[in-house]
């Protein structure tokens, strides 16, 4: 099992930063995959961007060169820094993680956490 906590909830103007942060524990050795996935009322959840445990980075079109993904391996974990936002990355933000077990991906979920952005 893998457990996942996010911080980093906010009400911020157009233009501005936030950085949300993601623990993961339990047994993050068998990871492969970590990201950040978004979902605003009335749409689909999406996925913002992923960060592989070789490093690769992959990141939606619509926040790619705002949002970066970084992760401390010593701290198993995964931040999602974005800057200049828009009023159209409103959303609850749910960090994932993929686990390789046994070769079946499992996936985990944290509780999410409301990024707000408006004037």
């Amino acid at each position: 099992q893998v457990q996942l906590v996010e911080s980093g909830a906010g009400l911020v103007q157009p233009g501005g930063s936030l950085r949300l942060s993601c623990a993961a524990s339990g047994s993050i050795s068998s990871i492969v995959v970590m990201g950040w996935y978004r979902q605003a009322p009335g749409k689909q959840r999406e996925r913002v961007g992923i960060i592989t445990s070789g490093g690769k980075i992959s990141y939606v079109d619509s926040v790619k060169g705002r949002f970066t993904i970084s992760r401390d391996n010593t701290k198993s974990t995964v931040y999602l820094k974005m800057s200049n936002l828009k009023p159209e990355d409103t959303a609850v933000y749910y960090c994932n993680a993929t686990r390789l077990v046994e070769d079946v991906l499992v996936d985990y979920w944290g509780q999410g956490t409301q990024v707000t952005v408006s004037s």
